[in-house]
């Protein structure tokens, strides 16, 4: 009899990773890059290493994984190897924008590349993205297992539809040897800009972890979300490269540099209005698997806060069932945003406090190390996890030199988590004292 807990298989994980990643960042970024860098090649190269830190970061995700083989992503490896107040933060940080304001985000882009697409002028503003919102919400606070199929699917249609492009824009590349239509600006390389960009482009592969959020609900976690993760990891790497590359050098330099359309602007180029179309509808795709994997991953974090008492009980899940509330719980913020929120400005603070999360979740295993004496089986340590931790510091922190606005707006955050952590304490406490 199959063990109703754990209903995710290595497929799933590998879905949920790359369904993640793949959002709006992959087909948005460069153009904003390309103002920074003035360089494609250095825009590339920005890719290149963003996917290899995220790789190192997955792999340093698969060694947590080891001695954590719970749900809850950050929340549960800061709150179990630093302290609880850490990983109530890294939670609220998830609970108030990191998923739902991604899935927002995803959702607006979503309707804006559908309707570029398609005649959709008698659906109102906001609607489509409310809809796949809603949509994703329900086909996964049925069944698990239903939702977790769908999600498969869903991302199955999308790696084919981009294989597929790659394939014809390579074909179309060499029968015109005049492509690049153009050169990039002859620039130095700038170490400040080139920091501000990782920070953008490690959005696009900040899914790398996803399958951890889920770990409780798999079987031999310590194995399979590995190897969910690392295949993840290295199939986003290879799409978003590629992609990114057909993108910078499909058109010419100054019909690229600063645009957020800069996808659909490399398809008209290469393949004209018809090109564009089926572009901007792959983008669709891609974005709804962007918004299944979060309301898939999401709502664990949320289940897990409630079994620690940092969140009401309703939110705690029944073993082998989703767990609903939380789930209208992320849905409904997540519709709220869409309807209120300065969705660019919130994806902006995103990238740095997400970056940072990250890269405390993965200190974590240093001081495992030192308080407790567990040191990773495994070959990579110390050096993935200090290349992840380092680099990622590093990045962000020159990139908050060169915007101090973004890290500033990271203390209210922190602030407003100590208070509701301090809160929630004392309530667990007097209910405690009363039973």
């Amino acid at each position: 009899m199959t063990d109703k807990s754990h209903q995710f298989g290595l497929w799933t994980l590998v879905a949920l990773v790359v369904g993640n990643a793949i959002g709006a960042g992959i087909y948005t970024t460069s153009g904003f890059s390309l103002a920074d860098l003035g360089d494609r090649n250095w825009v590339m190269l920005a890719w290149v290493v963003a996917g290899l830190i995220a790789l190192m970061g997955a792999i340093s995700y698969g060694m947590l994984v080891q001695k954590l083989t719970e749900s809850g992503g950050e929340y549960l490896y800061l709150s179990r190897s630093i302290h609880p107040l850490a990983g109530f933060i890294a939670g609220w940080v998830s609970l108030l924008a990191g998923f739902p304001g991604a899935i927002a985000f995803a959702a607006t882009a979503f309707e804006s590349y559908l309707r570029n697409a398609i005649d959709l002028s008698f659906i109102s503003t906001d609607w489509l993205a409310a809809g796949i919102i809603l949509f994703a919400g329900l086909i996964h606070i049925v069944r698990v297992k239903a939702g977790a199929i769908a999600h498969e699917w869903v991302v199955f249609l999308m790696i084919i539809a981009l294989t597929l492009i790659i394939i014809w824009s390579l074909i179309v590349f060499s029968s015109r040897p005049e492509l690049p239509v153009s050169h990039s600006q002859s620039t130095m390389f700038n170490w400040v800009a080139f920091a501000n960009s990782l920070v953008w482009i490690s959005l696009s592969y900040s899914g790398f972890n996803a399958a951890a959020y889920v770990a409780g609900e798999v079987k031999n976690p310590k194995v399979t979300v590995r190897q969910g993760m690392v295949i993840g990891t290295l199939i986003t790497m290879v799409l978003c490269v590629l992609v990114n590359g057909i993108i910078l050098y499909g058109a010419p330099y100054d019909a690229l540099v600063g645009q957020p359309q800069i996808a659909a602007i490399a398809a008209s180029h290469l393949s004209g209005e018809f090109g564009r179309r089926i572009v901007e509808i792959t983008i669709a795709v891609s974005l709804l698997t962007s918004i299944t994997a979060m309301v898939l991953a999401g709502p664990r974090v949320y289940a897990k806060m409630a079994e620690d008492g940092a969140l009401p009980a309703i939110f705690k899940a029944r073993s082998g069932e989703p767990p609903r509330s939380s789930i209208v719980l992320q849905v409904s913020t997540a519709l709220l945003l869409v309807i209120v929120s300065d969705l660019q400005g919130l994806l902006s603070y995103l990238g740095l406090t997400l970056s940072l999360c990250l890269a405390l979740a993965v200190s974590s295993l240093f001081v495992r190390h030192w308080r407790r004496g567990e040191k990773p089986d495994s070959l990579f340590y110390p050096i993935a996890p200090l290349l992840f931790v380092g680099c990622t510091i590093g990045f962000a922190g020159l990139s908050a030199v060169n915007q101090p606005s973004k890290l500033l707006a990271v203390l209210p955050t922190i602030v407003l988590g100590t208070g509701a952590y301090l809160i929630t304490s004392r309530r667990r406490l007097i209910l405690n004292e009363k039973s």
